[in-house]
């Protein structure tokens, strides 16, 4: 038996939640940090970002050039194919990833543990606006740096950050409001997850019988402590992941192969199954 086979047989007839990470956006053209075409990457922390100026130029300078991907990225078939299971009973979609492209797919419940990259809140006031509104600001502002120039795979990070050599002067958006320091919505490194986002996640999880984990390495403990939480209730975990993950002794079923191909074949098949049995 394969292992998408034992897969919808352990998910037939129960219902269950997934968990996903940057490998389910690849086929959207963003890359992800570990996977074998990644860059070697210095994550923006984010007392670093608070609490210096020059630290906030580097990274809107960078995120200035690589919203030009993360802003114009649609779902994939990986995206679509988690809307289609809904009807096969997926209670919801907790995610790791900062893209928003599970809500653009159309999924009716889903938690953005690390926020959103195109929201922007100001670290001062509390000001939130569009990411949208603060790229065309930052456009005025730098009228000499191109925005929209093609990068390469290894040149942009899962979270807009593009490499950038040169950004020492570019020139901030600052807050509107109060003209404090503007920060992307999304959880920096070194920064917790607000308490009672992480309490509706463990909410969410707990309404499934089954956790699916999809295109994630679960590096990162903010997601691995899903996996062994479900693991710890004695409720099955299901890895989908090209290449090992932290979480894989927790697996009940290991699936290395592409994400937007396993969601597809499990749709397709549990979809099968649900008409089969219906009145």
């Amino acid at each position: 038996m394969s292992g998408v086979e034992a897969a919808v047989d352990l998910l037939r007839g129960r219902r269950w939640a997934v968990l996903t990470g940057a490998g389910i956006s690849t086929d959207s053209g963003i890359p992800d940090y570990r996977g074998p075409n990644a860059r070697p990457a210095s994550p923006m922390m984010y007392g670093e970002f608070a609490g210096s100026h020059e630290a906030r130029q580097r990274y809107w300078a960078r995120s200035y050039q690589g919203w030009s991907r993360i802003g114009t990225a649609h779902p994939n078939r990986g995206h679509r194919a988690l809307v289609r299971l809904e009807a096969s009973g997926l209670v919801g979609v907790l995610t790791q990833n900062v893209d928003g492209l599970h809500e653009a797919a159309g999924s009716s419940r889903v938690i953005d543990l690390h926020g959103r990259i195109d929201d922007v809140i100001c670290l001062d006031c509390g000001l939130r606006v569009s990411r949208a509104s603060v790229q065309d600001r930052l456009a005025l502002l730098n009228p000499g740096v191109p925005a929209a120039e093609e990068l390469e795979h290894a040149e942009l990070r899962p979270d807009g950050d593009a490499v950038v050599e040169d950004w020492h002067g570019f020139v901030l958006a600052e807050c509107e409001r109060c003209g404090g320091r503007l920060k992307p919505d999304v959880v920096f490194f070194g920064e917790s997850v607000p308490k009672e986002r992480v309490a509706a996640a463990y909410d969410l999880v707990d309404d499934g019988e089954v956790l699916l984990v999809a295109g994630s390495s679960l590096t990162v403990m903010s997601g691995l402590r899903f996996v062994r939480h479900f693991w710890k209730a004695g409720r099955p975990v299901i890895i989908v992941n090209r290449g090992r993950t932290r979480g894989d002794e927790f697996a009940a079923i290991k699936i290395d192969e592409g994400t937007s191909e396993v969601l597809d074949r499990l749709g397709d098949e549990l979809s099968v199954i649900g008409a089969t049995e219906g009145p």
